[in-house]
Protein backbone atom coordinates (compact mmCIF):
# COMPACT_ATOMS: atom_id res chain seq x y z
CA UNK A 1 0.00 0.00 0.00
CA UNK A 2 1.28 3.52 -0.50
CA UNK A 3 2.88 5.56 2.58
CA UNK A 4 1.18 8.32 3.29
CA UNK A 5 3.27 9.78 6.22
CA UNK A 6 7.15 8.58 6.28
CA UNK A 7 7.44 9.30 9.97
CA UNK A 8 4.08 8.55 12.04
CA UNK A 9 3.70 6.67 15.32
CA UNK A 10 1.14 5.11 17.38
CA UNK A 11 0.72 4.78 21.21
CA UNK A 12 -1.38 2.80 23.31
CA UNK A 13 -2.68 4.51 25.58
CA UNK A 14 -3.00 2.95 29.13
CA UNK A 15 -3.86 4.74 32.70
CA UNK A 16 -0.04 4.55 33.91
CA UNK A 17 1.91 3.69 30.87
CA UNK A 18 2.08 4.67 27.02
CA UNK A 19 3.71 2.39 24.17
CA UNK A 20 4.70 4.59 21.41
CA UNK A 21 5.62 2.86 18.10
CA UNK A 22 7.68 5.03 15.64
CA UNK A 23 7.37 4.01 12.15
CA UNK A 24 10.37 5.87 9.82
CA UNK A 25 12.35 4.82 6.86
CA UNK A 26 15.45 3.67 8.90
CA UNK A 27 13.21 0.95 10.81
CA UNK A 28 10.49 0.59 13.68
CA UNK A 29 11.36 1.81 17.64
CA UNK A 30 9.46 0.85 20.37
CA UNK A 31 9.33 2.52 24.16
CA UNK A 32 6.84 2.48 26.94
CA UNK A 33 6.62 5.62 28.77
CA UNK A 34 4.71 6.54 31.84
CA UNK A 35 2.05 8.79 31.98
CA UNK A 36 3.52 11.92 34.79
CA UNK A 37 3.86 15.43 33.27
CA UNK A 38 7.52 14.76 33.28
CA UNK A 39 7.24 10.81 31.40
CA UNK A 40 5.54 12.62 28.36
CA UNK A 41 7.94 15.53 28.50
CA UNK A 42 10.73 12.52 27.70
CA UNK A 43 7.76 11.02 25.32
CA UNK A 44 7.65 14.29 23.71
CA UNK A 45 11.68 14.50 22.73
CA UNK A 46 11.83 10.87 21.78
CA UNK A 47 9.55 11.73 19.00
CA UNK A 48 11.07 14.78 17.89
CA UNK A 49 14.08 12.85 18.02
CA UNK A 50 12.90 9.93 15.80
CA UNK A 51 11.54 12.77 13.25
CA UNK A 52 7.90 11.85 13.68
CA UNK A 53 5.32 14.26 11.97
CA UNK A 54 2.07 12.76 12.85
CA UNK A 55 1.10 11.09 15.53
CA UNK A 56 -2.09 8.81 16.76
CA UNK A 57 -3.56 7.05 19.73
CA UNK A 58 -7.20 6.17 20.61
CA UNK A 59 -9.88 8.23 22.46
CA UNK A 60 -9.35 6.06 25.59
CA UNK A 61 -11.66 7.28 28.10
CA UNK A 62 -9.79 10.14 29.18
CA UNK A 63 -6.39 8.78 29.64
CA UNK A 64 -5.38 10.24 26.38
CA UNK A 65 -5.75 13.73 27.46
CA UNK A 66 -2.72 14.30 29.36
CA UNK A 67 -0.88 12.89 26.29
CA UNK A 68 -2.50 15.28 24.00
CA UNK A 69 -2.12 18.53 26.27
CA UNK A 70 1.59 17.68 26.16
CA UNK A 71 2.03 17.17 22.63
CA UNK A 72 -0.48 20.14 21.61
CA UNK A 73 1.97 22.36 23.65
CA UNK A 74 5.53 21.17 21.55
CA UNK A 75 3.56 22.49 18.35
CA UNK A 76 5.84 20.12 16.80
CA UNK A 77 3.49 17.33 15.45
CA UNK A 78 0.15 16.69 14.23
CA UNK A 79 -2.06 14.87 16.67
CA UNK A 80 -4.92 12.10 15.73
CA UNK A 81 -7.21 11.14 18.21
CA UNK A 82 -9.55 7.91 17.07
CA UNK A 83 -12.32 6.26 17.66
CA UNK A 84 -11.22 2.72 19.01
CA UNK A 85 -14.17 1.07 17.22
CA UNK A 86 -12.34 2.27 14.12
CA UNK A 87 -8.96 0.67 14.51
CA UNK A 88 -9.87 -2.87 16.13
CA UNK A 89 -7.19 -5.29 15.30
CA UNK A 90 -7.84 -8.51 14.11
CA UNK A 91 -8.36 -11.00 16.32
CA UNK A 92 -5.77 -12.95 18.52
CA UNK A 93 -2.69 -12.45 20.69
CA UNK A 94 -3.06 -8.90 21.71
CA UNK A 95 -0.06 -6.69 23.44
CA UNK A 96 0.32 -2.95 24.03
CA UNK A 97 3.55 -3.26 21.46
CA UNK A 98 1.08 -4.87 18.63
CA UNK A 99 -1.64 -2.39 19.20
CA UNK A 100 0.86 0.60 18.61
CA UNK A 101 2.30 -1.29 15.82
CA UNK A 102 -0.99 -1.50 14.33
CA UNK A 103 -2.02 2.12 14.83
CA UNK A 104 0.96 3.19 13.44
CA UNK A 105 0.97 1.29 10.17
CA UNK A 106 -2.72 2.43 9.69
CA UNK A 107 -1.12 6.25 10.40
CA UNK A 108 1.35 5.55 7.89
CA UNK A 109 -0.78 4.40 5.10
CA UNK A 110 -3.67 7.17 5.59
CA UNK A 111 -5.96 4.60 6.65
CA UNK A 112 -6.87 6.78 10.35
CA UNK A 113 -10.29 9.25 10.45
CA UNK A 114 -8.91 11.84 13.03
CA UNK A 115 -11.96 12.67 15.81
CA UNK A 116 -12.24 16.24 16.26
CA UNK A 117 -10.57 17.95 19.09
CA UNK A 118 -11.42 21.69 19.41
CA UNK A 119 -8.84 24.28 20.29
CA UNK A 120 -7.59 24.48 23.84
CA UNK A 121 -9.73 27.78 25.15
CA UNK A 122 -13.09 25.42 23.30
CA UNK A 123 -11.79 22.71 25.61
CA UNK A 124 -11.62 24.75 28.34
CA UNK A 125 -15.22 26.48 27.94
CA UNK A 126 -16.98 23.26 27.70
CA UNK A 127 -15.45 21.98 30.64
CA UNK A 128 -17.17 24.73 32.75
CA UNK A 129 -20.74 24.52 30.74
CA UNK A 130 -20.85 20.38 31.24
CA UNK A 131 -19.89 20.92 34.91
CA UNK A 132 -22.14 23.62 35.47
CA UNK A 133 -25.21 21.67 33.89
CA UNK A 134 -24.58 18.72 36.26
CA UNK A 135 -24.61 21.42 38.86
CA UNK A 136 -28.18 22.62 37.70
CA UNK A 137 -29.35 18.62 37.14
CA UNK A 138 -28.34 18.12 40.50
CA UNK A 139 -30.13 20.94 41.80
CA UNK A 140 -33.47 19.69 40.06
CA UNK A 141 -32.87 16.01 41.79
CA UNK A 142 -32.21 18.13 45.34
CA UNK A 143 -35.72 19.43 44.96
CA UNK A 144 -37.06 16.35 43.91
CA UNK A 145 -36.31 15.06 47.18
CA UNK A 146 -37.73 18.13 49.46
CA UNK A 147 -40.84 16.69 47.11
CA UNK A 148 -40.96 13.41 48.16
CA UNK A 149 -40.36 14.43 52.14
CA UNK A 150 -43.13 16.99 51.65
CA UNK A 151 -45.22 14.19 50.31
CA UNK A 152 -44.32 11.65 53.18
CA UNK A 153 -44.94 14.44 55.72
CA UNK A 154 -48.68 14.78 54.69
CA UNK A 155 -47.81 18.27 53.27
CA UNK A 156 -49.22 18.67 49.34
CA UNK A 157 -47.29 22.29 48.88
CA UNK A 158 -46.64 21.48 45.15
CA UNK A 159 -50.38 20.88 44.68
CA UNK A 160 -50.98 24.75 45.13
CA UNK A 161 -47.55 26.13 44.62
CA UNK A 162 -45.58 25.93 41.06
CA UNK A 163 -42.69 26.52 42.10
CA UNK A 164 -42.20 24.93 45.88
CA UNK A 165 -39.12 26.73 45.79
CA UNK A 166 -40.24 30.32 44.75
CA UNK A 167 -40.20 32.81 47.34
CA UNK A 168 -43.40 31.70 49.23
CA UNK A 169 -42.29 27.98 49.03
CA UNK A 170 -38.78 28.99 50.56
CA UNK A 171 -40.51 30.58 53.33
CA UNK A 172 -42.84 28.08 54.34
CA UNK A 173 -40.09 25.42 53.74
CA UNK A 174 -37.95 27.42 56.01
CA UNK A 175 -40.62 27.97 58.85
CA UNK A 176 -41.14 24.04 58.53
CA UNK A 177 -37.58 23.55 59.53
CA UNK A 178 -37.63 25.85 62.66
CA UNK A 179 -40.88 23.64 63.91
CA UNK A 180 -43.60 25.66 62.80
CA UNK A 181 -47.09 23.90 61.96
CA UNK A 182 -49.74 26.26 62.71
CA UNK A 183 -51.66 25.88 59.04
CA UNK A 184 -52.37 29.50 59.75
CA UNK A 185 -49.26 30.94 59.97
CA UNK A 186 -47.66 28.91 57.56
CA UNK A 187 -50.85 30.00 54.88
CA UNK A 188 -49.81 34.09 56.34
CA UNK A 189 -46.49 33.50 54.44
CA UNK A 190 -47.82 33.68 50.58
CA UNK A 191 -46.31 35.90 48.73
CA UNK A 192 -47.40 37.76 45.41
CA UNK A 193 -49.79 35.76 43.24
CA UNK A 194 -49.60 32.68 46.13
CA UNK A 195 -52.27 35.54 48.44
CA UNK A 196 -54.78 34.31 46.06
CA UNK A 197 -55.01 30.68 46.91
CA UNK A 198 -54.37 30.91 50.54
CA UNK A 199 -57.02 28.74 51.85
CA UNK A 200 -56.71 26.32 49.73
CA UNK A 201 -52.81 26.81 50.76
CA UNK A 202 -54.00 26.33 54.68
CA UNK A 203 -55.25 23.16 54.03
CA UNK A 204 -52.51 21.96 52.18
CA UNK A 205 -49.73 22.80 54.14
CA UNK A 206 -51.71 20.84 57.46
CA UNK A 207 -49.70 17.63 57.56
CA UNK A 208 -47.59 15.64 60.10
CA UNK A 209 -44.30 16.10 59.90
CA UNK A 210 -41.04 14.86 61.71
CA UNK A 211 -37.93 15.41 63.28
CA UNK A 212 -36.13 13.26 61.00
CA UNK A 213 -38.46 15.04 57.80
CA UNK A 214 -37.26 18.47 59.23
CA UNK A 215 -33.63 17.09 59.47
CA UNK A 216 -33.87 15.82 55.64
CA UNK A 217 -35.53 19.46 54.83
CA UNK A 218 -32.85 21.19 56.22
CA UNK A 219 -30.40 18.99 54.61
CA UNK A 220 -31.48 19.22 51.05
CA UNK A 221 -32.54 22.85 51.46
CA UNK A 222 -29.35 23.91 52.31
CA UNK A 223 -27.84 21.75 49.68
CA UNK A 224 -29.91 23.70 47.24
CA UNK A 225 -29.00 27.25 48.12
CA UNK A 226 -25.51 26.47 48.08
CA UNK A 227 -25.50 25.01 44.67
CA UNK A 228 -27.27 28.30 43.29
CA UNK A 229 -24.64 30.40 44.34
CA UNK A 230 -22.21 27.71 42.74
CA UNK A 231 -24.18 28.24 39.29
CA UNK A 232 -24.12 31.99 39.35
CA UNK A 233 -20.51 31.64 39.92
CA UNK A 234 -20.00 29.51 36.77
CA UNK A 235 -22.26 31.80 35.16
CA UNK A 236 -19.62 34.50 35.64
CA UNK A 237 -16.71 32.38 34.69
CA UNK A 238 -18.41 31.33 31.59
CA UNK A 239 -19.28 34.90 30.11
CA UNK A 240 -15.47 35.89 30.98
CA UNK A 241 -14.45 33.04 29.10
CA UNK A 242 -16.32 33.21 26.38
CA UNK A 243 -15.73 37.09 26.31
CA UNK A 244 -18.95 38.10 27.17
CA UNK A 245 -21.11 35.78 25.66
CA UNK A 246 -24.07 34.10 27.47
CA UNK A 247 -22.99 30.59 28.88
CA UNK A 248 -26.72 29.11 28.07
CA UNK A 249 -26.31 30.59 23.96
CA UNK A 250 -22.21 30.34 23.73
CA UNK A 251 -21.26 30.46 19.34
CA UNK A 252 -18.32 28.78 18.23
CA UNK A 253 -15.35 31.14 17.14
CA UNK A 254 -13.99 29.03 14.81
CA UNK A 255 -12.48 30.28 11.79
CA UNK A 256 -13.27 27.09 10.28
CA UNK A 257 -16.77 27.05 11.29
CA UNK A 258 -19.88 29.43 10.39
CA UNK A 259 -21.18 31.77 13.10
CA UNK A 260 -24.23 29.84 13.30
CA UNK A 261 -22.89 26.32 14.12
CA UNK A 262 -24.48 25.65 17.58
CA UNK A 263 -21.35 24.69 20.07
CA UNK A 264 -23.02 21.86 20.74
CA UNK A 265 -22.35 20.05 17.70
CA UNK A 266 -18.37 20.43 17.70
CA UNK A 267 -18.53 18.10 21.13
CA UNK A 268 -19.02 14.99 19.16
CA UNK A 269 -16.57 12.44 17.26
CA UNK A 270 -17.25 14.09 13.30
CA UNK A 271 -14.92 11.85 12.01
CA UNK A 272 -14.81 12.03 7.89
CA UNK A 273 -17.46 14.97 8.30
CA UNK A 274 -16.19 17.77 6.19
CA UNK A 275 -14.65 20.47 8.82
CA UNK A 276 -17.15 23.35 7.99
CA UNK A 277 -19.66 21.72 10.78
CA UNK A 278 -20.71 18.35 12.03
CA UNK A 279 -23.20 16.43 10.16
CA UNK A 280 -26.42 15.06 12.36
CA UNK A 281 -29.32 13.70 11.18
CA UNK A 282 -32.35 15.59 12.70
CA UNK A 283 -34.36 13.97 14.99
CA UNK A 284 -31.19 12.12 16.87
CA UNK A 285 -28.59 12.87 19.16
CA UNK A 286 -25.14 12.33 17.88
CA UNK A 287 -22.03 10.71 20.28
CA UNK A 288 -21.16 13.87 22.05
CA UNK A 289 -23.57 15.90 21.64
CA UNK A 290 -25.52 15.94 24.26
CA UNK A 291 -23.73 17.33 27.19
CA UNK A 292 -22.95 20.21 24.66
CA UNK A 293 -26.57 20.86 23.55
CA UNK A 294 -27.68 20.77 27.50
CA UNK A 295 -25.39 22.95 28.48
CA UNK A 296 -25.71 25.53 25.75
CA UNK A 297 -29.50 25.28 25.57
CA UNK A 298 -29.01 23.40 22.34
CA UNK A 299 -31.49 21.67 20.47
CA UNK A 300 -34.27 22.93 22.79
CA UNK A 301 -36.78 23.89 20.00
CA UNK A 302 -35.85 21.03 17.74
CA UNK A 303 -37.10 18.88 20.70
CA UNK A 304 -40.47 20.88 20.73
CA UNK A 305 -41.52 18.42 17.28
CA UNK A 306 -41.43 15.13 16.33
CA UNK A 307 -39.10 15.56 13.27
CA UNK A 308 -37.66 11.62 13.59
CA UNK A 309 -40.10 10.08 10.32
CA UNK A 310 -38.45 13.11 8.11
CA UNK A 311 -35.23 12.22 6.49
CA UNK A 312 -32.92 14.78 6.07
CA UNK A 313 -29.18 14.89 6.60
CA UNK A 314 -28.11 18.33 7.21
CA UNK A 315 -24.25 19.82 6.11
CA UNK A 316 -24.59 23.62 6.93
CA UNK A 317 -21.72 24.94 4.80
CA UNK A 318 -20.21 28.74 4.35
CA UNK A 319 -21.54 29.03 0.76
CA UNK A 320 -25.17 27.70 2.08
CA UNK A 321 -24.73 30.13 4.92
CA UNK A 322 -24.43 33.20 2.18
CA UNK A 323 -27.88 32.06 0.91
CA UNK A 324 -30.31 34.86 1.87
CA UNK A 325 -33.89 34.59 1.54
CA UNK A 326 -36.65 35.80 4.14
CA UNK A 327 -38.54 32.85 5.12
CA UNK A 328 -39.35 30.41 7.95
CA UNK A 329 -37.08 31.71 10.70
CA UNK A 330 -39.15 34.21 11.90
CA UNK A 331 -37.80 36.80 8.92
CA UNK A 332 -34.30 36.97 9.61
CA UNK A 333 -31.91 36.19 6.45
CA UNK A 334 -32.30 32.16 5.31
CA UNK A 335 -29.51 30.10 6.52
CA UNK A 336 -30.11 26.68 5.66
CA UNK A 337 -28.44 24.84 8.03
CA UNK A 338 -29.72 27.22 10.63
CA UNK A 339 -33.13 26.84 10.47
CA UNK A 340 -33.10 23.16 10.02
CA UNK A 341 -31.26 22.94 13.17
CA UNK A 342 -33.45 25.29 15.16
CA UNK A 343 -36.31 24.74 13.12
CA UNK A 344 -39.90 25.08 15.24
CA UNK A 345 -42.50 23.35 13.11
CA UNK A 346 -42.32 20.71 10.34
CA UNK A 347 -43.19 23.42 7.96
CA UNK A 348 -39.96 25.09 8.41
CA UNK A 349 -37.86 21.86 8.02
CA UNK A 350 -39.70 20.94 4.80
CA UNK A 351 -39.12 24.36 3.33
CA UNK A 352 -35.34 24.30 4.52
CA UNK A 353 -34.72 21.26 2.53
CA UNK A 354 -35.07 22.16 -0.84
CA UNK A 355 -31.90 24.32 0.00
CA UNK A 356 -30.25 21.56 1.16
CA UNK A 357 -30.66 18.41 -0.79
Amino acid sequence: MQVVYERCCGLDVHKRSVTACALTPEGKAVRTFGTMTEDLLELADWLKGQGCTHVAMESTGSFWKPIYNVLEATEAFTLLVVNAQHIKAVPGRKTDVKDAEWIADLLRHGLLQPSFIPSREQRELRELIRYRQELVDERAREANRIQKVLEGANIKLSSVATDILGKSGREILKALIEGQTDPEALADMAKGRMKAKREELRRAVQGMIGDHQRLLLREQLRHIEGGSTRTAGYDSRCRTTDRGGNPRRGRSRYRTLPQRCPLGLMGRDVSGVPRECGETEIGTHAQGQSHAQAGLGGGRSGSRTNTKHLSIRAVQTHREAAREQTSGCGGRAHDPGHCVLFAKTKDDLRRSRSLIL
